[in-house]
């Protein structure tokens, strides 16, 4: 069979993108296996905590308490009494300053209704993760054929952090805010786009990446279209509402809209720098710490940070120069710190990689056979440290 040439893949990839309109947006197939997945991973926790612990997990309550690690107690801190500048349950609650506050929002919303925020905090995850597994399918979906797309969806929730699609944390909620803003900006709904990175931007730093991100599609349809500007192309600046009612939090309770940022410093030890310095640091913990500690925060953390830098560059050579500027940005946000902490979570964010997953896969099985393997293994393993409570990211 020759060679298709230039004119039919993108008269293919046309028709890819005219289907997509069509298509119904709840898939079943994807809504089963991120839901099997939650159970797996709940009946997974439990056996790892039981076995590695010789300790019961309890009740069904108790497969869901092991979930609650980490920065998770302080999202409830926050669901359940807002920012405060005292500590009024938890230790260092007046900290709590630092996470963004959609995602305790939700949870505060669940509770009303649950009357449990664990509870709350999995439903929020399981609703979330749904919405993230469909609207990614529905993202890769206009570049990618199906087989290829439901590939993309797979190596996200087997990717070694997938487990934070789980439990307490934003991922599940970030992500298809995400999604939807890219989605929306692609089918020129510019209004719906810069409201979804509104919402990204309340729920995470990164989301106000957002606006050079929508700026490039923006520029994309700009030179397709003849060069014409248009005027809803201000919706994209709506993306920084979301970080300016964060700012308004800081200020209304400490009295300074940037008040976080000497929190991070002071206490996480994190201030922008080059990325040198804090890869640097990265490495020397993985030579001078204790063995498993220099494993997680050293080996793993270079490991993807390598791991990052490689696919973004991937990115830039296969893939939309809107989903490699997301890839540069967001790897230049997590490396340009004094304190690199948490680079395999913030991966999970970084969503083209699993689109280049796909296509290798395709391309060379082997290697996305190996790509499964490594990503199941680790996944197994993290969640086995993270519901025993040890440091998983």
């Amino acid at each position: 069979m020759p060679p298709k040439n230039r004119q039919q893949r993108q008269i293919e990839k046309a028709h890819r993108a005219t289907a997509g309109e069509h298509r119904p947006w709840f898939d079943r197939r994807i809504v089963l296996f991120v839901v099997a997945l939650k159970v797996f991973m709940l009946a997974f926790g439990a056996a790892a905590y039981v076995i590695l612990t010789n300790q019961s997990a309890g009740s069904f309550q108790g497969w869901l308490e092991l979930w609650n690690r980490w920065d998770v107690p302080h999202y409830i801190d926050i669901a359940r009494d807002g920012y405060v500048a005292t500590d009024l349950v938890s230790k260092d609650q007046r900290l709590w300053i630092v996470f963004y506050p959609l995602y305790p929002w939700l949870l505060r919303l669940f509770g009303i209704v649950l009357r449990d925020y664990v509870l709350s905090f999995h439903v929020v995850s399981l609703i979330g993760s749904v919405a993230a597994g469909l609207l990614f399918y529905r993202l890769a979906r206009l570049d990618l054929e199906d087989r290829l797309a439901r590939a993309a969806v797979f190596f996200m929730f087997v990717f070694p952090t997938a487990y934070f699609f789980h439990t307490g944390y934003t991922e599940s909620v970030f992500m298809p805010l995400v999604f939807g803003s890219l989605l929306a900006a692609r089918k020129e709904r510019w209004a719906l786009a810069g409201a979804l990175g509104a919402l990204a931007a309340l729920t995470r730093v990164n989301g106000m990446l957002l606006i050079p991100v929508l700026a490039v599609e923006a520029f994309m349809q700009y030179r397709r279209d003849g060069r014409t500007l248009r005027r809803e192309w201000l919706w994209i600046l709506l993306t920084s509402v979301g970080f300016l009612v964060y700012l308004s939090i800081n200020y209304s309770v400490w009295g300074d809209a940037f008040y976080f940022q000497k929190v991070m410093e002071k206490y996480w030890y994190k201030k922008l720098t080059w990325p040198w310095v804090g890869i640097g640091g990265t490495l020397e913990a993985a030579w001078t710490r204790d063995p498993a500690e220099a494993h997680l925060v050293g080996v793993q953390e270079f490991f993807f940070i390598t791991l990052g830098a490689a696919c973004t560059v991937w990115a830039w050579r296969r893939l939309r120069p809107s989903y490699a500027v997301w890839m540069t940005l967001n790897w230049l946000l997590v490396t340009s710190t004094s304190h690199v902490m948490s680079t395999p979570r913030y991966t999970l964010s970084m969503f083209p990689i699993f689109l280049l997953f796909a296509q290798l896969a395709e391309a060379r099985p082997n290697w996305g056979a190996a790509v499964t393997v490594w990503s199941l293994t680790f996944l197994g393993i993290f969640t086995a440290l993270f519901v025993q409570g040890h440091w998983a990211f």
